[in-house]
């Protein structure tokens, strides 16, 4: 079986180190880990790299996804590559960052709303449904009166970027664990 793993973000130099980029950042953790390298996919507007959790030969495989889209339009690059992979929603995972969990947690869950991200928006829409798994980053919410829109699309702060790497670890572990040990062991280990 071949799993599509996304990280969702924006492309390009100006959002690289912005708290909408983290599932762009535990892709690229999963590309080190996994020893593959990303590059630009043949069918789709997407970075891509293929790869396996695990023992070598012995388990699934898996697609590591950065789409070449802006976050808003991320379902197009998503659906295309669920084709060429030949990949239903119940094995695609989306790693993306989520306002209403603190800096430094991770949720993972299957279906649901799209909670007013953009780019699950995009997939939920261009899929017809929202039944994918989620590795849920939390970036918490912005402090006073800033605007959502503005806090996900600047840097973290240098207290913040201090607990990227575990971050990024964990979320990456937990990307892992959903695909060799199923959603209920993955929440038993990871959900806060």
């Amino acid at each position: 079986m071949t799993w599509l793993i996304v990280g969702l973000g924006n492309p390009g130099p100006k959002y690289a180190a912005t708290r909408h980029n983290i599932g762009f950042a535990v892709v690229d953790g999963l590309t080190v880990q996994l020893g593959v390298r990303l590059g630009r996919h043949k069918r789709a507007l997407a970075f891509a790299a293929e790869g396996q959790f695990g023992v070598p030969g012995a388990g699934d495989s898996v697609v590591l996804v950065e789409p070449l889209s802006f976050m808003n339009e991320s379902g197009g690059p998503v659906k295309a590559l669920m084709g060429f992979y030949g990949v239903d929603a119940g094995q695609l995972i989306v790693i993306h960052d989520e306002l209403d969990l603190p800096l430094g947690s991770i949720r993972t869950k299957l279906g649901g709303g799209d909670n007013g991200h953009n780019g699950l928006r995009s997939i939920r829409s261009s899929l017809g449904s929202g039944d994918f798994f989620r590795v849920r980053v939390g970036i918490g919410r912005p402090n006073g009166r800033q605007d959502p829109a503005d806090y996900v699309l600047s840097a973290f702060g240098s207290a913040e970027r201090a607990e990227l790497p575990l971050l990024i670890e964990r979320a990456g572990q937990a990307t892992e664990s959903l695909v060799l040990e199923g959603l209920e062991r993955t929440q038993q280990a990871f959900n806060d």
